[in-house]
């Protein structure tokens, strides 16, 4: 993945910080039409850039928000949450 500089001499801290969030909400409101690859590097590279302890509470936390925001998301992990039949032995 391409690095990008954070601190390019045109930008300050602040219009650097605008417009990340920028990017991070427009990237949140399109997440569920995002191929399913570029979601997980998404993802793994929020999540990554966090300390070794947070990153478990980073994670849980990143997955619920983006759970509640897209239904295709929920939809996918509710199905998977259900038990089949034939785990049950029938």
């Amino acid at each position: 993945m391409a690095t990008i500089p954070t601190n390019a001499p045109h930008q300050t801290n602040e219009s650097s910080e605008r417009l990340s969030r920028a990017l991070g909400e427009a990237v949140v409101r399109i997440w569920s039409q995002l191929p399913q690859e570029v979601q997980h590097d998404l993802f793994e590279e929020a999540v990554a850039s966090k300390e070794t302890d947070q990153r478990k509470q980073t994670r849980s936390q990143l997955a619920m928000f983006l759970h509640d925001k897209h239904s295709r998301t929920c939809a996918s992990i509710k199905a998977s949450a259900m038990v089949e039949p034939d785990s049950l032995g029938g």
